[in-house]
């Protein structure tokens, strides 16, 4: 089968042995696979590997095969990957033995996937392919930073820096849902004007001065992924005994955070990744109830996928990125 694998120190396309069902497992003919800026760092953190390693955490396919003591699905199933690995029922963080799938195990960029039956899940059936191929590891990631550490609630307000990101897109159509004002940021302007298209009540030039821009605002909540460039930032416009959920550092990861500020504040800052397949379940019940889509951006064949990374180190997205597959 075709896959996309980082080998020695370059990313290729190339012919993998198909794989075979063990008990417990299903093989998924993928249809579509979602990029996500996780993939952009693995072949960097895996430095020069002889092994070739399928890169990929997200998509959607086709139940081909299961291996014995499988009873919930059956061949010809459309089901949805769990890249979120072992990590079953809601906790405050994950569980000993969590892993997103990917590295170190083979991902998604490819034709076939064989996983553990625990990790797919149905496909809801209003989601198109590429829909479906792109939702799981940002919505479940953005859901949990939402709801579960969050705690959204109707009326109140919550700030998202980075409007153009995938997990922002689902941030945005989440809190509408549930009836809170959305604020975010973005330099570009498209960016913002497609942010309000999808819910958001204010959208804000990124260089603009937070403060004077949102003086008659009250933030409940800040949704962080930005990292360095605009932790503090976020901050500041925080209301006093407000609550920062982060779950990511597209800048820099180290953040000088001024102490005596943050406890006299009364600030509430919490860590978030990814989800637990309660929370993804949950999270698939929310898009059925509201009869929500991912936003998709661009998708890609697999053989343009250096195209395709490129197009997200840039920051060029709005929303998601999917490889589809012709089977």
């Amino acid at each position: 089968m075709k896959a996309l694998v980082h080998e020695g120190t370059e990313l290729k396309i190339k012919e993998m042995e198909e794989p075979k069902a063990g008990k417990g497992e299903v093989i998924v003919a993928i249809k579509s696979a979602g990029l996500n800026r996780r993939d952009l760092y693995i072949p960097n953190r895996r430095g020069e590997n002889p092994e070739p390693l399928i890169l990929g955490s997200d998509a959607a396919g086709v139940i081909e095969s299961a291996g014995e003591g499988v009873s919930h699905f059956s061949k010809g199933d459309e089901v949805i990957i769990n890249p979120a690995l072992r990590w079953y029922d809601n906790s405050d963080a994950p569980p000993e033995g969590f892993d997103i799938l990917g590295m170190p195990d083979h991902g998604t960029f490819a034709e076939k996937i064989v996983i553990s039956a625990e990790q797919v899940e149905h496909k809801p059936k209003h989601l198109s392919w590429d829909e479906a191929g792109v939702l799981a590891l940002s919505a479940l990631t953005g859901y949990r930073a939402l709801f579960t550490k969050g705690q959204i609630k109707r009326g109140e307000t919550v700030f998202i820096p980075g409007a153009g990101s995938g997990v922002a897109t689902y941030l945005i159509q989440f809190a509408k849902n549930v009836g809170a004002k959305v604020i975010v940021t973005s330099r570009n302007e498209n960016k913002r004007k497609q942010s309000e298209s999808l819910g958001a009540d204010i959208a804000l030039d990124t260089n603009s001065d937070w403060g004077k821009e949102l003086k008659d605002e009250e933030i409940d909540l800040v949704i962080e992924s930005v990292g360095k460039a605009t932790f503090n930032r976020s901050l500041d416009v925080l209301k006093k005994g407000g609550r920062i959920v982060t779950f990511g550092a597209t800048t820099e990861d180290v953040v000088d955070l001024n102490i005596r500020k943050f406890f006299y504040g009364q600030y509430q800052l919490f860590g978030s990744t990814m989800g637990s397949r309660q929370e993804l379940r949950a999270m698939l019940e929310h898009l059925e109830n509201f009869d929500m889509h991912p936003v998709v951006d661009s998708t890609f064949s697999l053989n343009d996928a250096k195209e395709a990374m490129d197009y997200l180190e840039k920051n060029k997205q709005f929303g998601k990125i999917a490889f589809t597959f012709d089977q």
